[in-house]
């Protein structure tokens, strides 16, 4: 758009003022207009690193929500079953507890449950060591790419540190497995649950710079300080700088909070900007970081978000985080973990979790031995059966423990 101005030509214009002294010459002197076009929102990307900067390391609503879940599922305890027995002690359940030697088992299912979070793929290689061993590793996400053959089908991994690029094969005999969350419109990649709540990551950011702003500037919003006389005059050089400079030294910052502004004739404050409670900015705030507790699948009261009372209290809240995000989410991590590590170590091997052994639903799992164990129409095995454990000394024989020992290693 190319604006025409009426007064781009007149002689006691720009070239007209050239030649005056600088002390002489006038602010205000004519008339001008001043535009303020509101410009497009800016936005972070929508990648991994930006996810990661934005949502997860500044953003405490989002940091909050992606450690509970991957925590939380981190530390759901894990269960091998050879068919309906379940083992006590088994190497692939020491690789799990170990998988590297950098990292024990929590941190390692931490570390990809929060990857799957901020990225919507996780990436797991094989390594087979001299000794006969195997290790599991994480891949970053920003660092890996998926290859295809001919027909589309993703073949293997390239992965990229510096100017090294090795490749991974996936498959049954691959040495890669490729964990991604559900996206519509993507083949190869997953979708991350927090690209969805980028817009409230962005506002929720954006409220936190603009009241940090409004502290540094006295709790006041932004403004403009007016000269009006009624004779037409102007100011000079001198006195415009010297305005400028009382108003930053007198004025501005936190300590000068709620001073009393003195104007002379002529001079008047108009307001610029929205004070905090035209803009409803708490209300926003808390509005932004709901989206955000929703997109990660917590619920709000559990990170403390105020007026968002749905649950009758905060252990009903916790159960419903358990079962409608986390144990989900181990269920389908730990299916995708069988079929990468299990064929290597025999058939008939099935990971899966204890639900009876997470503490956030020991009342649901009180109330369900406490409605079978009133059940006279049912036999001891039937019984045991209904509560996840095998009939009586079967699951024993198979394993080979005694009878005494915990379910649980």
């Amino acid at each position: 758009m190319r604006w025409t101005w009426p007064w781009a030509a007149r002689p006691d214009g720009a070239a007209a003022r050239a030649n005056e002294a600088p002390a002489e010459r006038k602010h205000a002197g004519a008339g001008f207009v001043a535009l303020q076009l509101t410009g497009e929102a800016s936005w972070t990307r929508r990648d991994y690193a930006g996810l990661s900067r934005e949502g997860f390391m500044r953003n405490p609503v989002g940091h909050r929500a992606v450690r509970l879940v991957s925590e939380a599922a981190a530390a759901v305890p894990l269960v091998l079953y050879d068919g309906t027995a379940e083992l006590a002690r088994h190497p692939l359940l020491d690789l799990l507890r170990r998988p590297n030697p950098r990292q024990q088992g929590a941190a390692f299912l931490e570390a990809l449950y929060g990857t799957l979070l901020l990225a919507g793929n996780a990436y797991v290689e094989r390594v087979e060591t001299d000794g006969g061993g195997r290790e599991l590793h994480l891949l970053r996400p920003d660092r890996v790419t998926v290859l295809c053959d001919a027909a589309g089908w993703p073949e293997a991994l390239e992965h990229r540190v510096g100017s090294a690029r090795r490749k991974i094969p996936l498959g049954e005999e691959g040495r890669a497995l490729h964990l991604r969350l559900f996206h519509p419109l993507d083949d190869h990649y997953g979708f991350a649950p927090l690209e969805a709540a980028l817009t409230a990551l962005d506002t929720h950011n954006a409220a936190g710079r603009w009241n940090k702003a409004l502290l540094d500037n006295s709790a006041r919003p932004s403004g403009a300080l007016v000269y009006a006389p009624k004779d037409g005059g102007g100011l000079t050089e001198e006195q415009y700088g010297r305005l400028k400079a009382e108003l930053e030294d007198g004025y501005f910052g936190p300590t000068r909070a709620g001073r009393p502004l003195l104007l002379e004739g002529g001079l008047d404050w108009k307001t610029m900007g929205l004070s905090p409670k035209d803009m409803d900015f708490v209300e926003a705030r808390n509005g932004a970081a709901r989206d955000i507790a929703l997109a990660a699948g917590v619920p709000p009261m559990l990170l403390g978000i105020k007026g968002d009372n749905t649950y009758a209290n905060y252990a009903e809240a916790n159960r419903a985080f358990y079962r409608l995000t986390i144990l989900p989410l181990v269920g389908r991590t730990l299916a995708e973990l069988t079929g990468f590590l299990a064929p290597a170590y025999g058939a008939g091997l099935r990971l899966w979790y204890d639900a009876d052994a997470v503490e956030g639903l020991s009342a649901e799992r009180d109330s369900l031995w406490a409605r079978v164990g009133g059940a006279d129409f049912l036999s001891d095995t039937e019984k045991r059966q209904a509560v996840g454990y095998g009939a009586r000394g079967e699951s024993e024989e198979k394993a080979g423990f005694r009878a005494d020992q915990p379910r649980v290693p």
